[in-house]
C-alpha cells in the first residue's frame, strides 16, 4: 500500500512542472492576446480621430471592422503567420446593433510581406456585406478569391460608388510611419484564431458565436476598440 501512494505521488510530482509550465505559457498567451486587443484600440482611435483616413460613409457601411496591430516584417517565415489582430461585427441579425465582442483573427501570406520594409504595420479591414462577414468567420478565406478585395478610398471626399468600392466584400487599408493608405492585400487570408478566442474567453466558442451572435460579453481589453467605433459610427447606414 505504501509503495503504490509513493508511485502515486511520484507520478504527481514529476508532472507537476509540465503542469506550470502549461499553464504559465497559457497565461501569457492570453495576456498578449488582451495586449492585442488594447493595441487594436488605439490602432482604430488614432485613425479614426483623422477624417482624411477612412471615409465616414464607407466606414457607416461596414458590417464588420478588422484590426491587425503592428504587423512585423520579420514575423515573414516564422509558421507562415503574419498577424494577429481582433474583428468586430455591428450587432443583431441585420447588423443594425451597436458594435459587439470581437473574436480574434490570423492574417497570412507573403503577398504583402515585400510591402511592410520593415516598419511595423497596422491594417484594417472594412468587410462590407454579410457573405463576406460570414465567410470571414467561418473558415481561412483568401483575399481576392473567396472573398472580393480592393485596397480603400480615403479621404472625406473619396467616391464609395466606384465600382471596385462596389463590389469589394473587405476594403484594405494600411498605416507605416505613420503614413495611412489604401493597400491591396489579395492573395493573403484571413481566418478566425480559435485557440486565443479559447483563452481569451475561457472556453472554446465559434467565431460566428462570438461575432455574430452576442454569445459572450466585450472584454476589457476591448472595450476602448469597440467603444470608439460605436462613438464614430453608431448605426449602420448600408441597408
Amino acid at each position: 500500500m505504501k509503495k503504490t501512494l509513493f508511485c502515486l505521488l511520484a507520478a504527481a510530482l514529476i508532472g507537476l512542472p509540465a503542469f506550470l509550465t502549461s499553464s504559465s505559457v497559457r497565461a501569457d498567451d492570453k495576456t498578449k492576446d488582451e495586449g492585442r486587443l488594447e493595441n487594436a484600440g488605439m490602432v482604430i482611435k488614432e485613425i479614426l480621430d483623422i477624417p482624411d483616413d477612412i471615409p465616414q460613409t464607407l466606414l457607416d457601411k461596414a458590417d464588420c471592422v478588422i484590426v491587425m496591430p503592428s504587423v512585423i516584417k520579420g514575423a515573414i517565415g516564422i509558421g507562415g503567420s503574419y498577424g494577429r489582430g481582433a474583428m468586430t461585427c455591428r450587432s443583431g441579425d441585420n447588423f443594425q446593433g451597436p458594435w459587439g465582442a470581437p473574436t480574434m483573427m490570423a492574417l497570412e501570406g507573403a503577398s504583402f510581406g515585400f510591402q511592410l520594409g520593415g516598419q511595423a504595420t497596422d491594417f484594417v479591414l472594412l468587410v462590407m456585406n454579410q457573405r463576406g462577414a460570414s465567410s470571414i468567420l467561418s473558415s481561412k478565406v483568401k483575399l481576392g478569391a473567396d472573398a472580393a478585395a480592393a485596397a480603400g478610398p480615403m479621404g472625406r471626399d473619396a467616391s464609395a460608388e466606384t465600382d471596385v468600392t462596389m463590389r469589394a466584400e473587405v476594403l484594405t487599408y494600411s498605416r507605416s510611419r505613420g503614413l495611412f493608405a489604401g493597400i491591396s492585400l489579395e492573395g493573403s487570408t484571413l481566418r478566425p484564431d480559435n485557440d486565443a478566442n479559447e483563452r481569451i474567453y475561457g472556453k472554446k466558442i465559434d467565431a460566428k458565436e462570438v461575432a455574430l451572435h452576442g454569445a459572450v460579453p466585450i472584454p476589457p481589453s476591448a472595450r476602448v476598440l469597440i467603444s470608439t467605433l460605436n462613438q464614430h459610427s453608431p448605426k449602420n447606414l448600408s441597408k
